[in-house]
């Protein structure tokens, strides 16, 4: 949310704000527009994996203009390197003032050098050549970049500049151009050197190179960034090369008051995992994967992760992703749950806590149940949120106009429809969620034998309690809404899932279970048995082994859909190959676009069809973010809007084509225009490719999970809470020898064999050791073969220089 931003110098002194969230300058995400307010509150959250290296995480304010270019109120840059300070917490930034001098990224390769040069007098003068080679990752400003540089040599007493060409539609313009400078005068240049002075002195010059984007507007070209280099890093020897990031240009106006623009608050979550190959993890990765077959699971590696850490949650994400990704989530699972049925006394409080178990469920369903929330609910929730019906239906809030019986009728429609699709959905839940809850409702049907109704709560209270209720609650959270839905559909939604949740768990007392009188009025609509019988039937579906084979049933699902621009593939003989905006559709049968959302496709690609999805190199057509897929007869060229989406497409189109028979190893990188391949200048249209192909991933939930990756991530929360693997060390030596009452900082471990235990943690804190040596001497190599001003680390790399300010503490090496 922001807050006292400026007012509208206009009469209602009200704005029209939405936010951006932005790789340095690449905008990759934008809230709702949130009309006539100085304090807009957004509460959006968004989430994605980095794609390219990038030094600022910015966030902008734009007021939005009817007639004008939208305006920006203010941004809030985050340095890379500070992203940890503010890790997932809450807090407040200043907005700065935005002017285009402070607006900057990207990297310029230099190379300068001193050389003696004998005039024809026979005097020696010094001539200075600079030579720009290249930049790397200019911004795109308004959709173009023609960048230029002007060199500059600039001392107490001189300033001359000199300009390269335009490179035109690029934003790694290569340039190569040298400029000369003469640098020490010769004696005889002129009779007024004895007053004047003999030579310059090097020491006090620099060259100053600015980066400009020439702009064909009548405000004239836009400032990039620039760099300073003083001369005396001549010093040394004469020839000088590195590369340097661009840097924000001194404006010299006056800075304004900070508290001017208002401020905005942020809750950034960074993770950057630093993963070895598969080997490194071999020992940990082992350890991990038997936790299903260790008796008692307590006793596991993974149980002891979810001991030590402090919060449930933390734990319960990377190991979900690791089991499913190795195909033993289930397994797993029902080894924990059974465990802790075991543990429970009353029937009634079955899977109510915040324990590993209920975790590890919800994060399961989050992640293997995603597509089947979407299909089951979306079209109910958008209805809802489009149908505006007034729902509420307690006297006090009541506005005026509006009646209760008709409110009460409103709301019971929707609840119905959504009660409906719920109940309907039994054939379409995925398998790995149905086997998960054969395996809790078996648990709890033979620890609670009187029990009759246990078989179904405890399947109830994850299906409906920690799925289906909480997504309709905050449907944007679950992406089935893009943005926060407003007050009264809020309201409404909310007094929907608490119907469902109700319906859901089978009390025996139903009306007694609402604190609020109306909620217990309003549910004697539903307490008839059809409602119960419905409920109790999708429960039997969804938790029995034998189920029908999904593939029969199988409708299709949207996996991705949004506007994109494409190249026309030329299906017609003379047809004009331009580029078109497109509403293009992914569902895991085809693949097509359309002139906008809801019309007839124009097109339609098979999946089977999919040959390959791989990156097109910028050069073909100078435009950004550009991939294709590979057709049999052609490929599709397409342009994303941004480079998280461009990511996000590529992944999604690989994986669901990544089963196909006739995939392709080889592809060409370029396009093929004017009769041939840019890449390697075939002329056939017809030829094969010339680069290896990108690996993808199997075509399942196993998808995006990468392994190694969430070992790591286990690695390094095993490593973080390494005292508490000691406690829970010293906790089995003293339950082994003393059966009286414990420490209470033992107590809070759940212990049932200290041998086994302490077997299982003796080799968790060996092999979190030995990954943590194979950190520290990559940090050290990496550290001795580390050059500043190399490509990777340019000067005016900050993170660079913690880096290098930490290893120099923690070694004796020096740079």
């Amino acid at each position: 949310e922001a807050k006292n931003l400026p007012t509208y110098p206009g009469p209602n002194k009200m704005r029209d704000c939405y936010c951006t969230v932005n790789l340095d300058r690449e905008e990759v995400f934008r809230t709702k527009i949130v009309e006539k307010s100085l304090c807009p509150f957004y509460g959006e959250d968004f989430y994605c994996e980095i794609p390219r290296s990038f030094r600022h995480l910015s966030f902008y304010v734009f007021d939005r203009d009817v007639f004008r270019r939208d305006s920006i109120i203010g941004k809030v840059a985050i340095q890379k390197e500070d992203l940890p300070k503010y890790h997932n917490r809450d807090t407040w930034f200043q907005l700065q003032h935005v002017d285009a001098y402070s607006e900057v990224q990207g990297k310029v390769h230099l190379e300068l050098r001193l050389s003696e040069v004998i005039t024809d007098t026979g005097a020696v003068c010094h001539k200075l050549a600079v030579r720009i080679l290249e930049c790397q990752g200019l911004p795109i400003v308004n959709g173009q970049c023609d960048p230029y540089a002007t060199v500059t040599l600039a001392g107490p007493c001189r300033s001359e500049a000199k300009k390269t060409k335009v490179k035109k539609k690029t934003n790694n313009p290569q340039f190569d151009e040298v400029f000369y400078f003469e640098v020490t005068r010769p004696c005889s240049y002129s009779r007024k050197s004895h007053f004047d002075f003999e030579e310059e002195d090097v020491d006090k010059l620099e060259i100053r190179v600015d980066l400009w984007n020439a702009s064909n507007l009548k405000f004239g070209d836009e400032f990039l960034g620039e760099l300073r280099v003083p001369l005396n890093v001549l010093r040394q020897s004469s020839c000088y090369e590195a590369w340097y990031f661009l840097q924000p240009r001194d404006n010299g106006s006056k800075s304004l008051k900070p508290g001017d623009l208002g401020s905005l608050r942020l809750n950034v979550v960074y993770t950057e995992d630093h993963v070895f190959s598969s080997s490194y993890y071999r020992p940990l990765r082992d350890l991990l994967l038997r936790s299903a077959d260790v008796e008692p699971v307590s006793a596991s590696a993974a149980h002891v992760l979810g001991e030590v850490c402090r919060e449930k949650q933390e734990a319960a994400v990377p190991l979900v992703r690791f089991f499913l990704h190795y195909g033993r989530v289930v397994p797993f699972i029902s080894a924990i749950a059974s465990a802790e049925v075991q543990r429970t006394q009353d029937p009634n409080t079955i899977f109510r806590g915040n324990s590993l178990t209920s975790k590890c469920i919800d994060e399961t369903m989050k992640l293997a149940g995603m597509h089947y929330l979407h299909v089951t609910l979306k079209p109910a929730i958008e209805e809802i949120c489009q149908g505006h019906r007034p729902c509420e239906i307690d006297p006090v809030k009541l506005k005026d106009g509006e009646n209760l019986e008709n409110n009460m009728e409103n709301l019971r429609q929707y609840v119905d429809r959504i009660f409906s699709v719920i109940t309907k959905s039994g054939v379409s839940c995925p398998t790995v969620m149905c086997d998960i809850f054969f395996s809790l409702r078996e648990a709890a049907a033979k620890r609670f034998q009187d029990d009759l109704d246990v078989r179904y709560t405890a399947v109830s209270s994850f299906i409906f309690l920690r799925f289906f209720a909480p997504a309709i609650l905050s449907p944007n959270l679950f992406q089935l809404t893009p943005h926060h839905t407003d007050p009264q559909t809020s309201r409404t939604l909310t007094l929907i899932s608490k119907t469902i949740q109700t319906l859901g768990s089978l009390s025996k007392s139903k009306s007694a279970s609402f604190k609020e009188s109306y909620m217990a009025a309003f549910y004697e609509f539903f307490n008839e048995q059809k409602y119960a019988d419905a409920v109790k039937n999708f429960l039997d579906l969804i938790s029995s082994s034998g189920r029908r084979d999904p593939k029969s049933v199988e409708q299709p699902i949207l996996l991705k859909e949004g506007f994109m621009i494409k190249r026309a593939q030329g299906r017609k003989r003379f047809g004009m190959k331009n580029f078109k905006k497109r509403w293009f559709r992914l569902t895991n049968h085809e693949f097509t676009y359309q002139r906008s959302k809801g019309e007839q496709p124009l097109c339609s690609i098979p999946i089977e069809n999919i040959l390959a999805v791989e990156r097109l190199e910028e050069e073909s057509f100078k435009m950004k973010n550009m991939f294709q897929v590979i057709q049999p007869e052609r490929a599709l060229y397409i342009q994303a809007n941004n480079c998280v989406e461009a990511k996000a497409w590529i992944d999604i189109l690989t994986k669901v084509s990544q089963s196909n028979k006739k995939r392709l190893a080889v592809y060409h990188p370029s396009a093929y225009l004017n009769g041939h391949w840019l890449c390697c200048r075939a002329s056939s249209d017809t030829a094969p490719g010339c680069t290896p192909c990108t690996g993808g991933l199997p075509a399942n939930i196993q998808l995006d999970i990468d392994g190694d990756r969430e070992t790591e991530r286990i690695y390094s929360l095993f490593h973080s809470h390494m005292s508490r693997l000691e406690k829970m060390q010293e906790a089995c030596g003293s339950r082994s020898v003393y059966d009286g009452p414990e420490q209470e900082e033992y107590s809070t471990f759940i212990i049932d064999d200290p041998q086994e235990t302490y077997k299982t943690l003796k080799q968790v804190i060996a092999g979190v050791g030995a990954l943590e040596q194979e950190h520290a001497q990559y940090r050290r190599d990496k550290f001795k073969k580390t050059k500043y001003g190399s490509q990777e680390h340019p000067i005016g790399d900050k993170s660079f220089q913690s880096y290098i300010r930490q290893q120099s503490e923690t070694s004796t090496h020096s740079i």
